[in-house]
């Protein structure tokens, strides 16, 4: 192959010309447009709550609601009901006059604004679940039969959509607290046909339901100095701002319904006969295997009894955002203990039997391994429960409480697809106990702060679990295909939870991308875990803004990265790094010894291509004419052979020089200078791997600040004792470089993948859905058919 702009040049440098070359100079753009600016303008101000080290400020405050709540469960009619009393507590320095709730049941009113701004486009395929969601016939609003004071007296109240003003008789100072009652039910929809967070499923095998429940009551607002109140109404992908408080929950289901919920279970002797009891202590003690506390023959004999009694089950739950819980006569129910220092912490899974073998086998420990992992990398885990309950195609995070997909075949066989499937969603839900229900942001504004940093999380945790884990994002080149895209279709990771298009990757996967590049390729691991454990910590309990975490990295590590998060969290550029080319300089030593046998070397291969009268050249043949006593010298005269004279010149020129100038001129290095160009826009690192004649192989980081003058272009020299052969640019795929191609010296074209088919398609047992045993059990049974008819083909 060619090599492109390749030159061997000898060159007379002073070391002057030398340094100057390696510190060459870089074009300036408008300072504007400069991706080093400092993000002042796009930051919020720091303050006394908010303070320019990305901290809690010395005014920082936020107010509590404490909830006291009672719940009915009706199994046949699927619908639940509610009293609850709420104390709000404003430690905020503002008086208010009046409180925002949120009603987030709201969203399936049958005139809910959610169906109204939906978009959908017609399709050749469109199953009855997308239909009966078009026409909204499920109506599960909720229906409020009154608010009240503390004394019972109404008070006034305004509904708008998914919120609730409620209007107070005094104003509520600060410091002080007030209370009021709010008694509210809904119907409970069929997650399986309307979907959604919550909802319960329908095993129409059993004739049995189960129960995953939360948005259920009215819940508070924050206020805080950020947004005042945040009342921006719930369309349905910007989830929640809540603040902390401590619970206080019953909830009566049917008599044989297991309960699992955030908190802990105050009345284990009223709802857990004298055996689950005794194996729940066992279970505290259980650091390895989990222990059964219902197992699956006691699951499948509730199926069928469907008593009419019932049990209230009573939970309490100290400094939680929210509060959600899964019940159901089918859940198998294991746990173990996880130590956290002097504290025992109870990881449990709830299951049917549906979501055996696997759940039994992997759910509990999942959770043990995602509560010591975060821990590590940011802080204990301070609550004393963790649960994992299966449901059908859903993934969704409560304090304490998460709700997770999974399930092998009916025959009990699964994929590995299935396996790592599920482990995954366990790990991340699980792993939001952390961001946002511990470290509390607001989801409703920034889905990226919980979703981004839980994910990222989340990939280090798998790596952990298994080092091969099959993680689906994480690694920088798994976001390619999306930094690439069509930009009318990106929107920057700092926008509205509301208005994010292509939501997962651009608040799952490119923040926690982003963060992986930090941690791997910018700042280090030493760097960036301490940096993060501090905005983890600094966090804990609190209500954080995207500064205080962009502050909050830099605070805590000394490194610059205004440029980092102009790049990846408010633009849509994407990296694209580009080797354009590479010349060879080498140093012109003066020493006639050494530089007239090169340039006669050069000389005649230059003379074998055009032809040339060298002896002519070298002295002018007007010279001559003009001089009588030249014409015999001219015939004898050689150029390139050492004289006196260019000996003496070179030993006055050595003694001008020092020893270390003499020493870098005997090192006879090959200097290279490589041109560089940024193309796709996103200022990145330089990573090179330079190969050389003898075969090995050298590797260089280069920091983002090399691009720092505003140029789209930049030259780097190298000095190397070796002939360089090649050079490739981000060896290890840590950047997430959309175009490889350009990457190489010489020129280098990846091959891009593609699939061969037939147009008349053939059903494999991948897409059939199908694992390697169930294809093999069909195929028996095809056979034993096509023996009955005979038919032995």
């Amino acid at each position: 192959m060619a090599i492109h702009n390749f030159q061997n040049k000898l060159l007379l440098l002073s070391i002057f010309l030398i340094t100057k070359t390696i510190a060459f100079g870089q074009d300036h753009e408008s300072t504007n447009k400069n991706k080093f600016r400092q993000l002042k303008q796009e930051f919020a101000t720091p303050n006394a709550y908010h303070n320019a080290a990305g901290a809690p400020g010395h005014a920082y405050y936020q107010n509590k609601a404490n909830y006291d709540i009672k719940i009915t469960l009706d199994d046949d009619k699927s619908r639940i009901s509610g009293e609850e009393t709420v104390t709000y507590f404003n430690n905020s320095p503002d008086k208010l006059t009046y409180l925002w709730v949120q009603l987030d049941q709201n969203v399936r009113d049958k005139n809910s604004e959610t169906v109204k701004v939906r978009t959908m486009k017609m399709d050749e395929n469109l199953d009855f679940d997308q239909i009966r969601r078009l026409h909204n016939v499920f109506d599960g609003g909720f229906e409020l039969s009154y608010v009240q004071d503390s004394k019972g007296k109404d008070l006034p109240y305004t509904i708008n959509k998914t919120m609730m003003r409620i209007d107070l008789p005094t104003a509520l100072n600060p410091k002080e607290s007030f209370s009021f009652k709010v008694k509210w039910a809904y119907n409970i929809q069929d997650r399986m046909q309307f979907g959604g967070r919550s909802g319960y499923e329908y095993f129409e095998e059993d004739d049995n339901k189960l129960y995953t429940i939360a948005q259920f009551y009215p819940r508070m607002a924050v206020y805080n100095a950020v947004e005042g109140w945040q009342n921006k109404q719930f369309l349905g992908s910007g989830e929640f701002a809540l603040p902390f408080g401590d619970f206080k929950v019953s909830i009566t289901v049917p008599g044989d319904h297991i309960v699992g919920a955030t908190g802990v279970l105050q009345n284990s002797t009223d709802v857990l006969n004298a055996k689950q009891q005794a194996r729940m202590k066992k279970a505290r003690t259980a650091t390895t295997q989990p222990v059964l506390i219902v197992t699956q023959e006691e699951a499948e004999e509730a199926e069928k009894s469907k008593v009419k009694s019932t049990k209230t089950w009573t939970y309490k739950a100290k400094n939680v955002r929210d509060f959600a819980f899964a019940t159901s006569r089918k859940f198998i129910w294991d746990a173990m203990a996880v130590k956290m220092g002097e504290r025992t912490v109870m990881a449990m899974s709830l299951y049917p039997k549906e979501g055996n073998p696997l759940w039994g086998q992997y759910s509990t420990k999942v959770v043990a391994h995602t509560v010591k992992t975060y821990s590590k990398f940011t802080f204990d885990y301070p609550y004393p429960v963790a649960y994992s309950v299966n449901g059908k195609r859903i993934g969704m995070e409560y304090p304490m409480i998460c709700f997770n997909f999974g399930r092998p075949e009916e025959d009990g066989t699964y994929a590995e697809r299935t396996k790592n499937g599920m482990i995954g969603v366990i790990i991340h839900e699980v792993g939001h106990n952390f961001f946002p229900m511990i470290v509390n942001s607001d989801e409703r504004q920034w889905t990226w702060m919980d979703e981004g940093l839980n994910t990222f999380l989340q990939y280090l945790t798998e790596k952990e679990w298994d080092r091969n884990f099959p993680s689906r994002r994480g690694p920088s080149y798994q976001i390619v295909d999306y930094m690439k895209g069509d930009k009318k279709f990106i929107s920057p990771i700092m926008t509205n939870s509301e208005s994010i298009m292509q939501f997962g990757n651009n608040a799952y996967g490119k923040p926690a991308t982003a963060l992986n590049i930090l941690r791997e390729t910018i700042m280090g691991r030493e760097l960036f875990d301490f940096a993060f454990k501090e905005y983890s910590q600094r966090w804990m309990f609190k209500h954080p803004t995207p500064e205080d975490f962009f502050r909050t990295m830099e605070d805590a590590s000394a490194v610059d990265l205004d440029w980092f998060w102009r790049g990846w969290f408010y633009g849509t550029d994407h990296v694209d790094l580009s080797v354009d080319g590479v010349e060879l300089f080498k140093i012109n030593t003066r020493d006639p010894e050494v530089e007239k046998p090169l340039a006669q070397a050069a000389e005649d291969i230059k003379s074998s291509y055009i032809a040339t009268d060298r002896d002519a050249k070298s002295i002018p043949q007007t010279y001559v004419e003009s001089d009588p006593a030249l014409q015999d010298f001219y015939h004898k005269y050689d150029p390139y052979s050492i004289s006196i004279l260019d000996k003496e010149e070179y030993q006055d020129y050595l003694a001008k020089l020092s020893d270390e100038d003499i020493d870098i001129m005997n090192q006879d290095l090959n200097y290279y200078e490589i041109k560089f160009s940024n193309v796709g826009g996103l200022v990145m690192p330089i990573i090179l791997e330079f190969e050389f004649a003898d075969g090995s192989t050298q590797k260089e980081y280069i920091p983002a600040e090399i691009w720092r003058f505003g140029s789209s272009t930049v030259h780097k020299v190298f000095p190397f004792a070796k002939e360089l052969v090649s050079v490739e640019l981000d060896p290890n795929l840590e950047t997430a470089d959309v175009n490889r191609n350009n990457n190489y010296w010489p020129a280098k074209q990846e091959p891009t993948r593609f699939q061969l088919y037939k147009k008349k398609k053939i059903m494999r047992w991948e897409e059939a859905g199908e694992n390697p045993m169930q294809r093999a059990k069909r195929a028996q049974q095809r056979e034993e058919e096509l023996k009955d008819t005979g038919d032995s083909k």
